[in-house]
């Protein structure tokens, strides 16, 4: 397995509320994460920085993560303890106080893919059936898409589109979206920020199904393109590639 991560400013924005990475463990199992502080609100990179070292610290101290069940059990609680730490930071520093981030985090091995999230950050999949959004925004807009008051069109020029209705360490109790898919060779799992979906559309993400060169150059030509479109946002973007088993893995 391979996985790449990579966060930039962007052009409009005076520091990079973003935060993630990708981690193996010693099974080779990968640990990915995007998290995008809250914009407008005090220290979202704090939010969303304590968010991925809370993750990291846990997966390093995890062993081989054997079944979905394990694997959605271990999501699950740490989505929730990243909460708590967000919550207790933001108590014990005036400055932090109302900070909050989304997350998107998901555990991958050779069999499956287990994807946890709170927010709009995004996951995607591809695979043999083709490309699709596996997470669902927690936003107004999609509860308004959902309800059938708006158009999935008018949803992405609405001027509340930054609304969130859910996010980590805006409230003591949270529940995260979680759910399992099926993850064989040559699949690939593509987390994102919004600083990338609101500039690029889906049928342009859909590229990454046939793309066969360095996942660093294609992480760059994204950030690259959602710079020239604006850059109003912070962008990232993290893939993991079930690649060959010949293939030289790693993370970068």
């Amino acid at each position: 397995m391979i996985g790449s991560f990579l966060s930039n400013q962007g052009k409009v924005r005076n520091h990079n509320e973003d935060a993630g990475g990708v981690y193996k463990n010693e099974e080779g199992q990968i640990l990915a994460v995007v998290a995008d502080g809250m914009g407008g609100h005090q220290a979202g990179d704090v939010a969303s920085q304590l968010a991925v070292s809370t993750l990291h610290n846990k997966w390093d101290e995890t062993s081989m993560i054997e079944t979905p069940e394990i694997a959605e059990k271990w999501l699950e609680e740490a989505i929730t303890e990243v909460n708590q730490v967000i919550l207790q930071h933001s108590r014990e520093h005036e400055e932090c106080r109302g900070m909050g981030t989304t997350v998107v985090v998901t555990i991958c091995s050779n069999q499956f893919a287990s994807v946890g999230h709170i927010g709009d950050s995004r996951v995607y999949l591809a695979n043999s059936y083709g490309f699709k959004r596996v997470t669902e925004d927690h936003s107004l807009v999609n509860e308004l898409v959902r309800s059938g008051q708006i158009s999935e069109e008018q949803a992405e020029h609405h001027p509340r589109k930054n609304i969130l209705l859910k996010a980590l360490g805006t409230d003591e109790h949270i529940s995260p979206d979680i759910v399992t898919l099926d993850f064989e060779h040559d699949n690939r799992l593509m987390l994102c920020s919004d600083g990338l979906t609101n500039k690029i559309e889906e049928y342009e993400l859909e590229k990454i199904l046939d793309y066969s060169g360095d996942w660093v150059d294609y992480n760059q030509s994204l950030v690259d393109l959602a710079n020239d479109r604006g850059g109003e946002d912070n962008i990232t973007v993290a893939i993991v590639h079930h690649s060959d088993p010949d293939t030289k893995e790693g993370v970068d």
